[in-house]
């Protein structure tokens, strides 16, 4: 499982981290060899102490897997996007009805893939708030909870624009409790299939 694999990796930059007299620059050589592991070439261009956070700024290249097409596509896009720090509620109300409602069956089944027990939606609900998720989606997820989420049905024909959305989202909803299953790790690694 891909937990188990990258946490003593984790583990041991940390210490290196901690014990090394040169920080910065060991900081600056991990957080660019990790995302050479995705294949993803960046140069970090800034790197700050902020209060209890690093604050990492990144410069990255075209990924190795990337097509040069695909990559001029997503400069394009991001060039005529306006900036924003969270799933705007914009993004929300341009997709379907089907759409909102399967992003936030998948969003709910990981939740409910991450527990053993029934979700409780008053200790979720402030997790998800740090999320910085549209009010929408976030009364879309509650509803969800209320039933058992299959992934066969809420994987099988998603779309790729649905999956790209989600995946982020999912990702860091599976890393509120620091730890990945064997059902998340299935879920995220069918999210990025379903994105070829």
């Amino acid at each position: 499982m891909l937990s188990q694999i990258v946490r003593p990796l984790v583990q041991t930059q940390i210490r290196l981290l901690a014990n090394s007299q040169k920080t910065r620059e060991t900081l600056l050589e991990t957080v660019s060899r990790w995302l050479g592991y995705l294949g993803v070439r960046a140069c970090v261009t800034h790197l700050a102490p902020q209060s209890d956070r690093i604050h990492v700024c990144l410069s990255v290249s075209k990924p190795e897997s990337c097509d040069a097409s695909d990559w001029q596509k997503i400069l394009q896009h991001l060039e005529q996007s306006p900036q924003t720090d969270e799933f705007s509620s914009d993004t929300y109300d341009r997709m379907s009805l089907s759409q909102q409602n399967k992003l936030a069956r998948l969003l709910a089944y990981l939740i409910q893939a991450g527990t053993e027990q029934p979700s409780n939606w008053d200790e979720i609900s402030p997790q998800l708030e740090r999320l910085n998720l549209d009010r929408s989606i976030l009364a879309g997820i509650k509803s969800a909870l209320k039933v058992p989420q299959s992934p066969d049905q809420l994987l099988k024909g998603l779309e790729p624009d649905l999956a790209a959305i989600a995946l982020p989202i999912a990702v860091s909803i599976v890393w509120l409790d620091r730890s990945i299953n064997q059902k998340e790790n299935s879920a995220l690694m069918a999210l990025l299939e379903a994105m070829k």
